[in-house]
């Protein structure tokens, strides 16, 4: 039986709603006896809006159901056994997002719309959220005029997505406007609504990990084949002699020529094309090469993968925001002739079932 917010070892009244063929779903109504992992959640609405889920817990024991998340998907999808390191804990527990983007529904008649996330377990229902304990103080305070200003746009009956992006600039509301971010020396600039890491306090620890990962050995030139707006690339580029980077949306291969100027680094230059075509630009250079590969949710392509085993990189840092894709890619390298040398999982969402795992291969 799956019971949303029931812990290990609780007794608890809960009433099923769904039954599946092989289990089924249950809503927890009360905790008769509290396992010792149960804390207060900081938020009043948690348990209803589904944007957390692990608030009810000690952050040790989430840090610890995350570590064996990824081993779990390593072992089970990728038939993987590798020792993982214990995830690396943020440095804020809560007040670390830098980018909430709360939905607001259509207007009705004589009611104030809510502006919120998807309740739990629903598509369509939104829980009215006033404040976000998860979300960097900055946000809190500029939410209530993000909310009230919705109320007064021309388009009011529509319902829509607000942006609160905390940068350098400030919150910035408007998702085409220019937004600075500093990871270790360097600044890096995107367009506001789009992607780019949103727990600040811990991410040079990971930048830092990934460079550190890809620049062992005696690799000249380093490949980042998901470049974004050269966030890896960019920070790696004093460790290598030259660094490639390449990706598919023209703003972030715009953005990561604009930052390798705006940082002054001459050693770098971008591509713009899917990930595989990397590998015919590189053709015949003749240099050991690193590679380091940061896809969307959904990981490699086989073709991109398949390259890579033929370009044969000396190293490869994999970063993943879904363990379960990235153990079905690793399985895929794995028996093309590298093996695993570290896996380390990064707590770049706490309070939330989410981990961002970094992963080092090299070819045998």
């Amino acid at each position: 039986m799956q019971v949303a917010f029931a812990l290990p070892g609780e007794r608890i009244k809960a009433r099923v709603f769904r039954n599946h063929k092989n289990y089924s779903e249950a809503d927890c109504l009360e905790v008769l006896e509290p396992s010792p992992e149960r804390v207060d959640p900081k938020c009043e609405l948690f348990g209803e809006c589904g944007g957390c889920q692990y608030q009810s817990v000690r952050y040790d024991t989430q840090l610890a159901w995350k570590r064996r998340q990824v081993m779990e998907s390593f072992a089970k999808i990728g038939g993987l056994a590798v020792e993982i390191e214990p995830v690396e804990p943020s440095p804020r527990k809560f007040g670390y997002r830098s980018k909430l983007t709360p939905h607001y529904e259509r207007a009705r008649s004589g009611e104030r719309r809510k502006v919120g996330f998807l309740r739990h377990g629903t598509r369509k229902v939104l829980v009215d959220v006033p404040m976000c304990p998860i979300a960097t103080e900055a946000i809190n305070e500029a939410l209530p005029e993000a909310r009230q200003e919705i109320e007064h746009r021309q388009n009011k009956k529509r319902g829509g997505t607000l942006l609160l992006r905390d940068t350098l600039e400030g919150v910035i509301t408007d998702p085409k406007k220019t937004a600075s971010e500093r990871v270790g020396d360097l600044i890096f600039q995107f367009r506001a609504g789009e992607f780019f890491q949103n727990n600040p306090f811990i991410l040079p620890r990971m930048v830092e990990h990934v460079v550190t990962e890809a620049s062992e050995g005696a690799s000249s030139l380093l490949v980042d084949a998901y470049c974004g707006g050269g966030l890896f690339s960019l920070s790696a580029a004093a460790q290598f002699e030259r660094v490639v980077g390449i990706e598919i949306s023209r703003e972030g291969f715009e953005w990561a020529r604009a930052n390798a100027l705006l940082n002054k680094i001459t050693n770098a230059e971008f591509y713009l094309g899917e990930a595989s075509s990397i590998f015919e630009e590189l053709e015949g250079i003749g240099q050991t090469c690193s590679l380091v590969v940061d896809p969307p949710r959904k990981g490699c392509d086989e073709l991109f993968l398949k390259q890579t085993l033929d370009f044969r990189p000396t190293r490869i840092v994999y970063v993943s925001c879904d363990p379960a894709t990235q153990a079905r890619d690793l399985k895929f390298l794995v028996a093309g002739g590298y093996r695993l040398l570290k896996a380390k999982p990064f707590d770049l969402f706490p309070q939330t079932r989410h981990v961002e795992s970094v992963v080092t291969l090299e070819a045998n």
